[in-house]
């Protein structure tokens, strides 16, 4: 008889953002916005996830000072120069980073990434992002963002660049012969020769091949662009979705377009973001939430509103409702969440200020109020009805939110069978259940019956 399939488990990845999630977090008492450049803080927190056996941490990034520093704690540290520090603290939670495609190369990009992946021993991962606002585009020359097709069409040249250099070395290119003074084999270090539309890069890459191959490849893109390259490259997804419905309606339209590029539903793990807010009780728990909404400043809020939906909504007011929106096809930015938000205040009927109020603690990510045992379930019923494979956990406020989650959403968790207790594997792409890749070099050929050249 077959031996019995191991049984499904969650994955969960901590998003991580100075304060917290909540826009209006650094005013909390629970918080301490004064140590957003503070090592020390992100090792608490990235120990605290490893101790939880979260799959992964995981920081966002921009090439732009986000949002009204007058009214958040924003500006903080460069994500992969961080988790190279938190690698040195930490022995087995994954370490993801957002670098653009946009407004980097492939070459530094695939040496960063293989870098940390050596230093961590395997716990690198990458989220491709195509970067989203003009502000972006103004560092680094640029009038105007580049188009939003354009910008896809970039990043898929820009992924496969990468991989090419992570396999310019073969594993065993490294021989370590000092007898005969032979370092490595150069028939298996070789360039990579591309010349494509956007890049021409020569190779091979300056890092020799990394623990995990390849760092697990994330992406985080919701629009018919950002789900088509998700089925083409990403091994994780991190996604925005309100409602259980949409949840599921993600889940497998995703799913369903891996067989086109011969994959299969598992080589690809989708996590929807979640802003839990936790208290022992639902009303503790309610009570929390309005606090911090009562913390908003509305002209911060209104300004993240404005460059959601594309639209200049400064002086509207704050009790009235939307105005009127353009076209999903004529925003430039980020087309799926402009959609998302714009659904979701048509759908309740909601004003500005209640939208703000609503946006506050997850940006478009779902959030929900309530106890350990109540948030557990939420993740327990999308998880077991075809809406998630984990989630990717945004706490209101850190670090309590944090830990608040591992003390008591985690153990709930893993006494329902739906979480690890232990790590099994070492690795981030063991984590989430994907292989090492091969590398995809021919066989190489060297002189005189193997003997390196």
């Amino acid at each position: 008889m077959p031996a019995p399939s191991s049984p499904r488990r969650l994955h969960l990845n901590a998003f991580l953002m100075n304060a917290g999630h909540h826009d209006a977090a650094w005013r909390h008492p629970r918080t301490q916005p004064e140590r957003v450049t503070d090592v020390r803080y992100f090792q608490h927190l990235a120990q605290t996830a490893e101790r939880g056996k979260l799959d992964s941490i995981f920081f966002a990034d921009g090439l732009a000072l986000w949002g009204k520093v007058k009214h958040n704690a924003l500006g903080g540290f460069e994500p992969l120069t961080l988790l190279s520090a938190l690698a040195t603290v930490t022995e087995r939670i994954g370490l993801i980073a957002t670098v653009s495609t946009t407004f980097n190369e492939p070459f530094h990009t695939a040496r960063k990434f293989a870098s940390l992946d050596h230093l961590s021993g395997g716990r690198a991962g990458w989220n491709i992002v195509t970067s989203g606002t003009v502000d972006e585009a103004r560092n680094f020359g640029q009038d105007e963002h580049l188009e939003h097709g354009l910008r896809y069409d970039r990043a898929r040249e820009f992924v496969e660049v990468a991989v090419k250099l992570w396999d310019s070395w073969e594993d065993d290119a490294v021989l370590l012969d000092r007898v005969r003074g032979v370092y490595a084999d150069t028939g298996k270090v070789r360039p990579i020769d591309h010349r494509g539309e956007h890049f021409a890069v020569q190779g091979p890459l300056n890092v020799r091949r990394s623990p995990q191959g390849h760092p697990l490849l994330v992406q985080a893109g919701s629009s018919e662009d950002g789900k088509e390259f998700a089925a083409q490259y990403a091994e994780a997804v991190f996604t925005a979705q309100q409602t259980l419905a949409d949840g599921q309606g993600f889940y497998k339209d995703v799913k369903n377009r891996l067989a086109r590029y011969g994959r299969a539903g598992d080589d690809l793990k989708i996590l929807p973001g979640i802003c839990p807010v936790i208290g022992s009780t639902e009303a503790e728990a309610r009570a929390l939430e309005q606090e911090l909404t009562d913390l908003q400043v509305p002209e911060y809020g209104l300004a993240q509103l404005s460059g959601m939906l594309g639209t200049d909504l400064s002086g509207l007011p704050l009790d009235g409702p939307l105005p009127a929106l353009p076209e999903e096809r004529d925003i430039n930015g980020n087309k799926s969440r402009f959609t998302l938000v714009a659904e979701l205040a048509r759908r309740d009927g909601l004003t500005l200020r209640e939208l703000i109020a609503r946006l506050g603690g997850g940006r478009g990510h779902r959030v929900f109020a309530g106890t350990p045992e109540q948030i557990a379930d939420q993740l327990e019923e999308w998880f077991t009805q075809g809406a998630a494979d984990g989630f990717n956990v945004m706490p209101p406020h850190l670090p309590g939110g944090l830990e608040d989650f591992v003390d008591h959403v985690v153990p709930i968790l893993q006494d329902r069978g739906l979480f690890r207790t232990e790590y099994t594997g070492g690795t981030l792409r063991e984590h989430y259940g994907q292989p090492r890749p091969a590398g995809r070099l021919a066989p190489s050929v060297t002189a005189a019956e193997g003997q390196p050249a």
